[in-house]
């Protein structure tokens, strides 16, 4: 009898088990938080009292590891979201969807967490153009938190960035709701891959706790799109003008 030939098993197909749960586990821990606390920072541009106070005091607080800063989103965003980007997309060329053979909830679920995976995606490489350093050299990089003067143009960098055209609220908005449902559906699809959640009645309930997630952090998010939106620009610069003039006029006292 001839001897069979017997395929290698590569190394992603030994340790698939392990690398599906370090991928929930990532976007969990720490995307989920970071996008937790970055939609909560960016809400507080409705804060009562002067216009941009608190979104400018929440961000002073992040920026305040100075030097640290740029390691730490290496570390804590930056690196675990590409790890959590590269294996989604070899996850969605090679998975095979089966919504379209069974149309109940989980199965829309999941072409639903593709679907949202994609958008969010090309959202946060139009964000991080648009918004962060690391944008500048392409065009992008509106966020400013100090300008040349050392005035705080935090909240006013960002809203002139969402108001530069009709049409980036709206994408800011789609974005925000693709990222919360991929969110909150994934820690959903986590706790029953992790078998946290076996029992129907369970993933009912953690189905029902996650759908409110979602929707409170929907809430925050379009909530501080609207803000932006909203900010009224021209009022703070010229605030900002006159009180760079008058410290101008009275020697900086």
């Amino acid at each position: 009898m001839a001897d069979q030939h017997i395929e290698p098993i590569s190394f992603s197909e030994k340790h698939y088990f392990l690398i599906r749960r370090l991928h929930s586990l990532v976007g969990l821990v720490p995307i989920g938080g970071f996008i937790c606390v970055h939609l909560l920072a960016n809400a507080t541009v409705l804060a009562p009292g002067e216009p941009g106070a608190e979104f400018q005091g929440a961000i002073e607080r992040i920026h305040a590891l100075g030097p640290l800063l740029v390691p730490v989103e290496i570390a804590f965003i930056f690196a675990p979201l590409a790890f959590h980007i590269l294996l989604g997309l070899a996850i969605w060329f090679t998975a095979e969807p089966n919504a379209g053979r069974y149309s109940h909830g989980p199965n829309l679920r999941y072409s639903l967490q593709r679907i949202t995976a994609g958008i969010t995606f090309l959202f946060l490489l139009y964000h991080v153009w648009q918004m962060h350093w690391l944008g500048a050299p392409l065009g992008g990089g509106a966020f400013e938190l100090h300008a040349a003067d050392g005035s705080p143009t935090g909240a006013l960098t960002t809203a002139r960035a969402i108001q530069a055209s009709w049409w980036i609220a709206p994408v800011y908005a789609v974005g925000v709701v693709a990222t919360v449902f991929h969110l909150a559906n994934g820690i959903w699809t986590m706790l029953i891959t992790w078998g946290i959640t076996i029992r129907p009645k369970t993933q009912r309930v953690s189905g029902y706790a996650c759908a409110v997630l979602g929707v409170v952090l929907s809430i925050v998010g379009l909530g501080a799109i609207r803000g932006f939106k909203t900010f009224d620009t021209g009022d703070v610069a010229a605030a900002e003008s006159h009180d760079v003039a008058a410290s101008v006029a009275t020697g900086g006292h």
